[in-house]
């Protein structure tokens, strides 16, 4: 008897000995504290800022994931101060663009829009945050930034669109508890993939009881169909074809185009959904004289000859005309921002091999980013930040949406119905919507076409708010957009402020 209890002794202590061990493993989260400042509209301000770790946990309260952030809080501000929750797409981009573009204290100088020269790369003042009316926190989903699973959680619990809009309002949730702002106005703002993210995010959090006071979609998706030229879809050539248009107009290529480009724009949405639009869903049944017609006017809202129109059955993928309305030239066009031109290394070929906007600015975002980073934020240099999550072991997007599954199929992908359904909820809350007019990876008309489709009453539709501005995907690398950008994003925190 007296062995048998001694065994079992043995056994529990063991087991203890394993749990403790197990959760030993489980990393620690780290801070690195720094002060910065932001002078805006010549004043100073004065911040704290954080930047590393949380350990967020999962429903049952076990750790799933270090989280990596960069906060930065208003000295001497009270809980009532808004707080803004940022990030940007991919999926698989952590937010160092967003951070050193537009929303943090210091941007990146870049020569817009032209190619940046090599290091040494300037980082100056940004007067163009809205670090004077919010706090912000820039958010890297797991496998960005230093963001990691961990304990028993693995990437595929993070990689996934469902997964994904998990996990961030996990972390919003838990920073907002750990930092004493749950009762401070709150906003979310997602660029690319992130408004796609944005749109369940928001529909979850006001499910768990967390209202949002505003939420910024910065070149937005929602439904996956208005991005993707696949077969017998017309969808994206509608879409497409007012940002080639005027992507057109800025390279001179258009005939009498005038000097006001919303004008321009306007007069090709109304020949796109009036002539373009029915005249592709005709298919081969449309008239000889009616595809040459539509082939000319083609012509001219874009440059690009009527014939080679024709010739393409009046539908030309964003990839094909990157390569062709310079072609002559021996130039290719921008797809994240299409005023900017590259070396065209296979004329011959009908689709782009690279894009010029991203390898203009990446070196100079990326090691600007890095150096400011482990520098200024004082982040340990120990710790590796992964600008993206591509390269990472197992990484595969499941692009599977709960509510996208019709009769046993998957339908296309949108999260339009959670921004619907998070409207109609919650009669307060307001979406402002940014768009670049210049921007062939998530087209304007594309979210037009998206908002015209939520059914709605007129009161819930006026809550979504569209800007517009003569730049990109990145807008705010233009300088004078970047001002526009800062003055429409203050006074729709200003305005979203509950009484």
């Amino acid at each position: 008897m007296k062995f048998k209890v001694l065994f079992i002794f043995l056994l529990i202590s063991s087991f203890s000995i394993a749990q403790e061990n197990k959760e030993k493993e489980i990393p620690k989260a780290q801070v690195f504290e720094s002060k910065q400042s932001v002078s805006i509209d010549g004043k100073v301000i004065n911040l704290n800022a954080k930047a590393g770790t949380l350990q967020l946990k999962d429903e049952n309260n076990k750790p799933i994931a270090l989280f990596g952030f960069t906060a930065y809080f208003k000295e001497g501000a009270g809980k009532e101060r808004p707080i803004v929750f940022a990030y940007n797409g991919g999926p698989g981009s952590s937010s160092y663009w967003l951070h050193m573009g537009i929303i943090g204290p210091k941007r990146i100088a870049v020569d817009d829009p032209n190619y940046n020269q090599a290091a040494p790369y300037q980082l100056v003042n940004n007067e163009f945050s809205i670090l004077d009316v919010a706090d912000v926190v820039m958010m890297d989903p797991v496998g960005t930034g230093l963001s990691i699973p961990i304990g028993e959680a693995s990437g595929k619990d993070f990689w996934g669109v469902d997964q994904d809009i998990r996990t961030v309002s996990l972390f919003i949730m838990q920073f907002l508890k750990e930092h004493g702002r749950l009762n401070s106005p709150k906003y979310i703002l997602g660029e690319s993939y992130g408004t796609f993210r944005n749109a369940g995010v928001m529909n979850y959090l006001l499910d768990k009881g967390y209202a949002l006071n505003g939420v910024i979609m910065v070149s937005a998706v929602f439904d996956l169909r208005t991005l993707f030229f696949a077969p017998n879809e017309d969808l994206p050539y509608i879409v497409y074809l007012p940002t080639i248009a005027a992507t057109s107009w800025y390279h001179d290529k258009v005939a009498n185009k005038g000097n006001d480009l919303p004008a321009f724009v306007q007069l090709v949405r109304e020949f796109t959904e009036n002539e373009y639009a029915p005249a592709l869903f005709k298919g081969n049944k449309i008239s000889s004289a009616e595809k040459s017609a539509i082939a000319k006017k083609l012509q001219d809202f874009t440059g690009i000859s009527a014939g080679t129109w024709e010739r393409a059955n009046l539908k030309i993928t964003a990839n094909e005309y990157y390569q062709e309305l310079l072609r002559d030239k021996g130039e290719t066009v921008g797809r994240l921002d299409s005023r900017y031109k590259g070396i065209n290394v296979d004329p011959m070929s009908m689709s782009a091999f690279t894009d010029p906007q991203s390898d203009a600015i990446s070196p100079a975002y990326t090691m600007g980013f890095l150096d400011y980073y482990h520098g200024s934020l004082g982040v340990s240099k120990d710790l590796l930040y992964a600008t993206s999550a591509y390269s990472k072991e197992g990484f595969k997007w499941d692009w599977k949406h709960q509510g996208n599954n019709f009769w046993g199929a998957d339908a296309a992908v949108t999260t339009l119905p959670d921004m619907t359904e998070a409207l109609s909820k919650d009669p307060n809350v307001k979406v402002l919507i940014m768009n670049g007019y210049y921007d062939l990876a998530t087209v304007f008309h594309g979210v037009e076409h998206s908002i015209s489709r939520m059914e709605l009453p007129q009161s819930a539709l006026d809550r979504v708010i569209m800007t517009y501005y003569e730049a990109g995907h990145m807008m705010y690398t233009h300088l004078p957009s970047a001002k526009l950008f800062r003055e429409d994003l203050k006074k729709f925190i200003l305005d979203t402020q509950r009484k």
